[in-house]
């Protein structure tokens, strides 16, 4: 769709200046003559398609602004109106000074904790957002801004699901991007607002690893990856990241829906709940020492020590994570450290005492064994869908 040269107000925003451009329209600084403030103007062309497709798109674009709209929390972009002028639709919202996720990711300037934190905060948004009934569907490092004092914004419902949506989609169109899409997402089944779990999930792995758990060629490989690949714990890669991490972060990216944090004020609660833990894994390592020292408690030693990989493992034995990794019951009993130093759980039912079964290692013979036939089989299958 062809970008129009804009008009010089939108309604009563006067346009100040471009702040930026994309194939569907320009997004620019405005003043609201009302009441004095500066805005952005998000705009959309309209022109130069049939009535049916600019319909649509008009549609599509301002159910961002009735989405957003809907959402009162401080880590959602505020939308102040919506409007058409000619043939270009906009949307006024709060200008935002701040960076991307994209490009702390990138640079490579977050630490652990402050991953956990915009995670957290994220979560607490989407929370709101899904008790309006608003499925999110493009949680990606794009969408989420940082600002200078640290807060975050979520931004970008144009895909967002209402619980009554008012645009459908097309039969066979994929919105969104496929690589922050949960299983049930990317090949095309039901979901609802756990996607935006598995999506935040996605990112803060990113966050805290600087990769993404899975990649591919094409959107077939990455598909089959998706559904059916375990993610190699991000303390595989982070090596002293506590492992209260790996066991929020599986929990988030579990294949079925049911499996997974049941809601996002859930995924946040344990987010905050690990934050001190990880405070105290950085400063013993900007201290010099090795994480795995830690008086992290016994049950977090014997974690940690379940959570690293035998030496003999490959990269590829690698991506099926240990049962711990992918417990949620241990997430419950696992504890972590409050900000007086004293052990605490994350949650504070009294827990049982773990079974001897779950505590016991795997014989290193039968692991390795186990692991080149999970590989095989994966090989396999892999060869057949392709």
């Amino acid at each position: 769709m062809a970008v129009t040269e804009a008009p010089l107000q939108f309604g009563r925003f006067r346009v100040i200046g471009e702040l930026g451009r994309g194939a569907m329209g320009v997004v620019y600084r405005a003043e609201d003559t009302t009441l004095g403030r500066i805005v952005a103007i998000k705009t959309i062309a309209l022109s130069g398609s049939s009535v049916e497709e600019r319909d649509r798109h008009e549609a599509r674009f301002l159910q961002e602004a009735r989405a957003a709209g809907r959402i009162s929390h401080p880590a959602v972009i505020t939308i102040y109106e919506m409007g058409r002028e000619g043939d270009v639709a906009f949307i006024a919202m709060e200008l935002l000074e701040g960076v991307d996720l994209r490009a702390l990711i990138r640079d490579a300037s977050l630490a652990p904790s402050q991953a956990l934190t915009i995670a957290a905060s994220v979560a607490e948004g989407l929370a709101v957002a899904h008790e309006q009934g608003i499925v999110h569907r493009d949680v990606k490092p794009g969408n989420i801004m940082v600002l200078p004092d640290g807060r975050v914004k979520i931004m970008d419902f144009g895909i967002a699901r209402p619980l009554e949506p008012t645009v459908k989609t097309q039969t066979g169109l994929l919105l969104g991007s496929p690589q922050y899409m949960s299983p049930e997402q990317i090949i095309g089944q039901p979901f609802d607002h756990r996607a935006d779990i598995f999506s935040l999930g996605l990112v803060l792995y990113e966050m805290l690893t600087g990769s993404r758990p899975f990649a591919g060629e094409d959107l077939g490989e990455l598909t089959f990856k998706v559904a059916n690949l375990s993610a190699t714990p991000p303390s595989h890669i982070v090596r002293f990241l506590p492992p209260v991490v790996d066991l929020i972060v599986a929990r988030a990216l579990k294949k079925k829906p049911d499996e997974r944090y049941a809601s996002a004020s859930e995924l946040a609660n344990d987010l905050w709940a690990a934050v001190p833990e990880v405070k105290a894994a950085e400063a013993a390592r900007a201290a010099g020492h090795d994480s795995t020292t830690v008086p992290l408690g016994t049950l977090a030693a014997e974690a940690a020590a379940d959570a690293r990989p035998l030496a003999s493992r490959d990269e590829s034995i690698e991506l099926r994570a240990s049962p711990r990794f992918d417990s949620t019951a241990a997430l419950a009993r696992l504890p972590v450290i409050s900000a007086e130093g004293e052990l605490a759980r994350t949650h504070t039912d009294a827990v049982p005492k773990p079974r001897n079964v779950f505590m016991r290692r795997i014989d290193p013979v039968l692991a390795t064994q186990l692991a080149i036939l999970a590989v095989t089989a994966l090989a396999a299958a892999a060869i057949a869908l392709g």
